[in-house]
Order: C-alpha cells, then structure tokens, then sequence
C-alpha cells in the first residue's frame, strides 16, 4: 500500500512540473495551508445607537485604507455592523409602534 501511495505521488509530482496546473493546484493546495480568519483588533466607540455604527463603520473604512485590516475583514467587520444598525432600527420601530398603541388603544 505504502509503494503505491509513493508512487501516486511521485506521478503527481512528475506531472505538476511537466507543466498539469491541476496537478501542481492539487500539490499547492496541500502545502499551503488555507487561511483562517484571524482575530482583529480596532478600536471602536460603542454601537448602542445609530450614531456609534455610522462611526464605528467610518474607522473601518479608514482602517482598510490604510492597510491595517485587509478588504476582507473590514468587509466582515461591516457586515456585522450592519447586523447591529438593523437590530437598532428594529427596536426603534418596536418601541414607536409600542408608543403608538399605547396612546391610540
């Protein structure tokens, strides 16, 4: 069993340097490992309102543009931003409509 695997191997390895970019694909993607995300540190104010979102959304902003996050993460950072301002604009329309009800019912 051992021989054949060496030997599959090998023919892999001929073929990657005869020029088989699926082979050489199959061999990189072996060795270099895929990359995780990794935890990130940015300074940001509170996101307890509308207004700490919209700021904490500029620092990332300027945080990719000067190259300490990459587009990916500030990417993230912003999607998870936008889930907060969504979840503030929900719990502002709850309490209006709560405000609503209880002075027309």
């Amino acid at each position: 069993m051992g021989c054949d695997v060496e030997r599959v191997v090998k023919k892999v390895i001929d073929a990657a340097l005869a020029g088989d970019m699926t082979a050489a694909r199959l061999i990189v993607d072996r060795m270099v490992p895929v990359r995780r995300s990794r935890t990130i540190h940015v300074d940001l104010p509170p996101v307890d309102d509308a207004a700490g979102v919209a700021k904490s959304q500029s620092l990332i902003i300027q945080a990719v543009a000067a190259g300490r996050l990459d587009l990916e993460e500030g990417a993230h950072m912003s999607s998870l931003l936008e889930a907060r301002r969504r979840a503030i604009e929900s719990e502002d329309h709850e309490r209006r409509l709560r405000l609503l009800e209880g002075h027309h019912g």
